[in-house]
Parts: structure tokens; sequence; C-alpha cells
């Protein structure tokens, strides 16, 4: 934004307050408004100034939104028709108990990768997952893992909000980094697989009666699988028409397309309004946690920050491309939000590698991979609602977070050498 600048001081403390705010509880959107203004002020620009900086990074998210808001159609129809669990129950199945961290991690994978946000393909696996510990004596720490690192290497190839801003802010087509990212993502479940092995040797708490006691056995009869899988289906056909014949379908009408096949062939299309509003639930707080996004973002994208990155990098004699994994890196961490963290570091930081001739694609996939390393931090709700899902304390939560590191890192560390050859 032409005329207006603020200190690095003043970003890194408004994302620090933010930060802050976050951890005590303070609403995610609100600590991301407050710091914002706090940062712009104490950074130099004045009230009028900090608030159009505000106002025009919160604007450049609205694109953004708008797909995310239509997602919330494919999401809620996957999840209420019991097409999501279906995927689950059938991977599992297929592959049987004795391999079942495969299965567990596969079904979560492949959930999210099809368009379920990863908290709840965490939270629809859960009841299938934790099942299966039971009977195979596994860890309810491993089972866990096992979810959340499958999600991870599916956000990162899904048609999902972090996936989706991205690509906005980078100008790439949506399916062009999905497709970037498979490699990157399959490297992710590999390390997913051996390390949940790993936890399940190391940890002894093997899931009991009681932590299963909160699913809900009474659920109605899911889909065919063929029925489950058309939705998704329909939405990848669509994405691929542009690469493959140079028609253009934008995933503002492929996701909720997919999401209305879905309950075609569910035969629940008269539940369209009943499962969109669900879906609708699902995806507000994160376009609320975008427009907060986009606030910060103004600041840090019109401030020092960039220019005082590159020098350090500069100094240190790193190749500029090293700012793309690392602000994802950071970004997610600060926020502890793989949409918000990818959001951040993209919209700052994407002219500048652009102009340091880093392919945009490959900028677009070190970011988003980097934003997988530490985005399940405490101050997050994903920490919260996946620990929730299997009746973890916080205590035993926290043990995970160096693993799923590690997960989002393996990939990370896949799409940097993807660039490199």
């Amino acid at each position: 934004m032409e005329g207006i600048e603020f200190s690095t001081l003043g970003a890194v403390l408004g994302l620090l307050i933010a930060i802050v705010l976050i951890i005590k509880n303070f609403h995610s959107t609100y600590s991301l408004i407050l710091g914002a203004i706090i940062g712009g002020i104490i950074g130099g620009g004045g009230l009028d100034g900090t608030v159009k900086a505000m106002i025009s990074g919160s604007a450049g998210m609205m694109s953004s939104i708008l797909r995310i808001m239509t997602s919330g159609i494919l999401a809620g129809c996957l999840v209420k028709t019991g097409a999501a669990e279906k995927i689950a129950e059938t991977i599992v199945n297929k592959l049987g108990e004795k391999n079942a961290i495969i299965s567990i991690s596969i079904s979560t994978m492949i959930i999210c990768a099809v368009g379920v946000f990863i908290d709840i393909s965490v939270i629809t696996t859960a009841p299938i997952a934790l099942a299966v510990a039971k009977r195979t004596k596994m860890s309810k720490s491993a089972s866990l893992f096992a979810m959340i690192g499958g999600g991870k290497a599916g956000n990162i190839i899904s048609p999902n909000p972090n996936t989706i801003a991205t690509s906005e802010a980078f100008g790439v087509n949506l399916n062009s980094l999905m497709g970037i990212n498979i490699i990157p993502a399959l490297i992710a479940l590999i390390i997913t697989i051996i390390l949940a092995k790993t936890i399940n040797r190391k940890f002894n708490d093997i899931v009991t009666d009681n932590d299963i006691d909160i699913v809900d056995n009474s659920l109605k009869d899911l889909p065919r699988f063929a029925s489950a899988i058309a939705g998704p289906a329909t939405v990848v056909i669509l994405l691929a028409l542009r690469p493959l014949f140079d028609i253009v379908v934008d995933p503002l009408i492929a996701l909720p397309l997919g999401g209305i096949v879905c309950l075609f062939v569910c035969g629940e299309i008269k539940h369209i309004s009943e499962y969109s509003a669900y879906g609708f639930s699902k995806v507000i707080g994160v376009c609320a946690l975008l427009i907060g996004t986009g606030t910060l973002s103004g600041i840090i994208s019109n401030s020092h920050l960039q220019t005082d990155m590159i020098s350090l990098i500069d100094t240190l004699n790193l190749k500029p491309f090293i700012l793309a994994p690392l602000s994802g890196i950071l970004m997610a961490a600060a926020t502890a939000s793989t949409t918000a963290g990818a959001t951040i570091a993209s919209k700052t930081f994407a002219n500048t590698l652009i102009s340091a001739d880093v392919n945009s694609i490959n900028a677009a996939a070190m970011v988003h991979s980097g934003a997988t390393v530490l985005d399940s931090l405490p101050h997050g709700s994903f920490f919260h609602a996946t620990g929730g899902s299997v009746k973890m304390v916080i205590k035993d939560r926290l043990k995970l977070i160096p693993y799923e590191a590690l997960v989002g890192f393996a990939s990370t560390i896949t799409a940097i050498i993807i660039y490199l050859i």
C-alpha cells in the first residue's frame, strides 16, 4: 500500500501481542486485529494509516474467503451424508487390522485431501481409529498421531483454505499447487507411519472402553463407497480441466458442485440446506480468522520486515528461496494455524520471492509445506480439537508436538529438494 510504511519492530510486536492474546484464550480474530492496531501505531503508521493498511490487508483476503465459504458445502455434504466416514471405513477394512497404523494414516490423509478440513478429518476418523486401536491394543497417542500426520499429508494436496489462500497469494493455479506437493505429501505419510510405530512402542496409553464411550454407534446407514467418492471425484475432474483442456472451472464453482453431486448420488439432495448450513458453520470461523489475519498481514506486508529478513538471509549467505519455507514455518508457529500462517507468509513475501527469481509454484509449495511444521502449537484450536477427539489430556497431547513437527519438516525438506532439482 503506497505511502504507508511500518517499522519491523512494530510489525513484530503486533505479531507477538496477537500470539500472547491467543495463548491467553482471547478470541483469535480479535487478537489478530488488536495486534495489528498496536503494531501499526508502534510501527509509526499513525492511527489513520494503520486502519487503512488493515482494511487493505483484509480486502486482499476476500477472494480466498469466498472460495473457502463455498468449500463448506462440500465439507458439510461429505460429513453429514457419511461419505467421509465411509471412505475411512473402506480403507481400514481393505488394509486390515494388522496394518492399523497405515490404514488410519491413509484414511485421514484421503479425507483431508478430498476437501474436508484437517481438524474435521481427524474428528471424523477418530471413532473408527479408536475402535481399531482398541482391538489391536494400539497406543492412543499413536492412533492420534497417525491421524494428525495423515491429515498434514492430505492438507497440502487438498482444496482446503490453506491451499486456496497460498495459490491466491502467489497467483498460481490451485490444481497445480495441489499437484506439486504430492511427493512431499507422500513423504510426510511415510514419516508419519514410521513415527507412529515408534510412538506405539514408546507410549503405554492403550485405548480402553472409556476412550470410545463418546462414539455414537447409532449412525444411519453409510453410503456405498462409489457414492461416497463421487463428490470429491467431481471436484478433481473439474479442477483438472484447466491443465488438461485449458477450460477454467474456478474452485468457487467446483467445490460446491462436488458437494451437490455427493448429495445426489447419496440420495440426500433434500437436505442440501441443512448440510450446507452445517458446512458453513465449520468454515465461518476460518473466514473470520482470515479477516483478522488480513489486518495483521496488512501491517506486516507494509513494514520493513521483508527487507530486514532478506538482509538477514544475505548476511548469513543463505539463498533467497530459503525465505519461502522459513516464512511459512515462522508465521504458522506464530498463529498456530496452517491457514493463517500460510496466508500471512504468502501475502507478505510472494512478491519478494518472485522478484528474487524463485519460481512461483515452487515458492508457494515451500511456503505451504513450511506452514505445516509448527501449526499445531497449544495457542491454536487444532491442538485442542484433535486432543479432544480422543479424550486426551493436554499433558499427553503436548508430547506429540515434536513428532508432528518432524512430519511437517519432512514435507518441507522434500519441497525444497524438488525446487533445487
